[in-house]
């Protein structure tokens, strides 16, 4: 999992391991609360990319709702 300050959030990348890919996603938390997720959102050869997608997609959600 890979974390990150942003506009006063948390923001979360994450990676599942699924077989021989990784799955990305994202989470976002303000005030000790989780206020955006996504679903998986695409799938990786590495672990870092799919936590690099994480990240990029909770940055985005921070610009278009926080």
């Amino acid at each position: 999992m890979e974390t990150d300050l942003y506009k006063g959030y948390a923001i979360y990348g994450h990676s599942i391991h699924e077989g021989e890919a990784f799955a990305s996603s994202g989470t976002v938390i303000q005030a000790g609360r989780v206020v955006g997720t996504s679903g998986v959102l695409e799938f990786f050869r590495t672990e870092d990319d799919a936590m690099a997608a994480g990240i990029a997609w909770a940055r985005e959600w921070v610009d278009t709702n926080g």
